[in-house]
């Protein structure tokens, strides 16, 4: 798979491969790594001289104690190794000393899979796919800021520098943390295609390779976690929160996704007005349907929609483009095999592998239904006003976390995707974060309010 050390071969060549790395590279202990419901990793480290029990499955822990996971009268379950996601981690190699990591699956005690796991989600989103005869590639961008440690090293909300877009050194004061996560990464097996300082102050991107579905997805999670650790020896604080500072753009993590069938992106007709197919009208129009009843997952919080808003270049309104940033789907230039759908709403807080399960599922629907999708809107929606969106037809994404979830709850597409288990679970977490928020007393309220009233 693209983004990993190690070869798609088979278990048995794959493993030999591991063993002659961690024989090379002195690798001692081993970090099994899997996310919980929001996506927040979680491992548990083991040495390499267990690698064999590793591989079999047989490391348990209690999934009681993990958020959105198991009752505790069923906590026990067991991780189950990626091999093709073995890497050693580039910052802890010393002379004759170093670390690696699995990404893993969690499964039953009877082996079959955990359905919890929102990597088993995405799975399951994969196969449905596949029995239409499609793989899923996915190529995300997660954007983050950078924000100064106190003396104690936790973070500030002092930003590390006041630069703008493309801006380089010596107004770009994270270019050389930027430099470190570069190495980091591609030590890990990703291949970077670019790298630099985002349109607000204090904010970054680094721009990954491609790959299929499942694989993105642990991209994109092996990155915000070597982004965050990389920051924190500079004395930094990277963060995904979406709206991390008023008055200046939040971050984004804007999902190009295409379909294949077989080396043929599906998406692609030579011979179209706009060089698309029907397949790719209708997985536009299955997006652009659907897109309110996934956006509690895409934008999972209730800072999501603080982003979310008109003037900082974030997609509030539901409209498509062939180049237009201000539509919610744009379609990048290229084509032929490049040929995508970008879907610019989903932010780098939400779990990528939900994330991704519903964008498939939502434009696999579209195509299944044979949808139409409506006419391209060319114009700067951001300046329209409410009457002329009307007249065009264009709907608002969910104005907070608690619109968003209705929709959620109203839709289709998030209970079929995710599951049972997943589905009842997120809707339960993301009702009670709204309620804590909705009753707590804020920054804002207290000067307004405490000496006026």
């Amino acid at each position: 798979m693209a983004g990993t050390l190690i070869s798609n071969a088979s278990t048995e060549a794959t493993l030999e491969q591991i063993k002659e790395i961690i024989k090379a590279k002195s690798v001692e202990l081993l970090h099994l790594q899997f996310v919980d419901i929001e996506g927040i990793l979680k491992h548990v480290t083991v040495t390499s001289a267990q690698l064999e029990d590793v591989v079999e499955g047989k490391m348990m822990f209690d999934g009681s104690s993990i958020k959105g996971f198991s009752p505790i009268n069923k906590s026990d379950l067991y991780l189950q190794p990626d091999l093709t996601t073995f890497a050693v981690l580039p910052w802890t190699e010393e002379a004759g000393y170093s670390e690696a990591r699995f990404l893993c699956s969690a499964a039953n005690p009877d082996g079959t899979p955990f359905e919890g796991d929102t990597r088993n989600v995405l799975k399951k989103t994969v196969d449905r796919a596949a029995d239409k005869g499609y793989t899923i590639s996915v190529g995300p961008e997660l954007e983050f800021f950078l924000f100064k440690n106190d003396d104690n090293g936790y973070a500030t909300t002092e930003l590390t520098d006041k630069a703008g877009y493309f801006e380089p050194s010596p107004h770009d004061l994270g270019e050389r943390v930027r430099l470190e996560i570069y190495r980091a990464l591609k030590a890990m097996g990703f291949t970077i295609e670019a790298s630099h300082h985002e349109v607000a102050e204090g904010q970054h991107e680094i721009n990954f390779k491609y790959a299929d579905v499942l694989t993105a997805a642990d991209l994109a999670t092996t990155y915000k976690w070597v982004v965050k650790t990389v920051a924190k020896k500079f004395g930094m604080h990277a963060t995904f929160m979406p709206k991390p500072v008023f008055g200046i753009n939040g971050s984004g993590m804007h999902v190009n996704m295409s379909f294949f069938e077989g080396s043929e992106n599906a998406f692609f007709d030579p011979t179209d007005e706009m060089q698309l197919s029907e397949k790719a009208y209708q997985f536009i129009a299955g997006v652009l349907e659907n897109v309110k009843g996934i956006a509690a997952v895409t934008n999972p919080l209730v800072n999501s929609y603080k982003r979310l808003v008109p003037g900082y270049e974030a997609p509030c309104y539901i409209a498509w483009s062939a180049s237009n940033r201000s539509a919610l789907i744009r379609i990048p230039a290229k084509r032929g095999l490049a040929t995508r759908v970008e879907l610019r709403c989903p932010d780098p807080s939400s779990n990528p592998y939900l994330t991704f399960a519903v964008i498939a599922s939502a434009g696999l629907d579209g195509i299944e239904k044979g949808l139409e999708a409506p006419a391209p809107i060319n114009e700067d929606i951001f300046h329209m006003n409410d009457e002329e969106r009307a007249f065009r037809g264009i709907d608002n994404l969910p104005g907070s976390l608690a619109d968003a979830v209705k929709e959620l709850e109203a839709g289709e597409i998030a209970a079929k995707t995710l599951g049972e288990h997943v589905y009842n679970e997120y809707v339960s977490m993301k009702k009670a974060e709204w309620d804590s928020y909705r009753t707590a007393v804020h920054t804002w309220e207290i000067e307004n309010y405490h000496s006026k009233f």
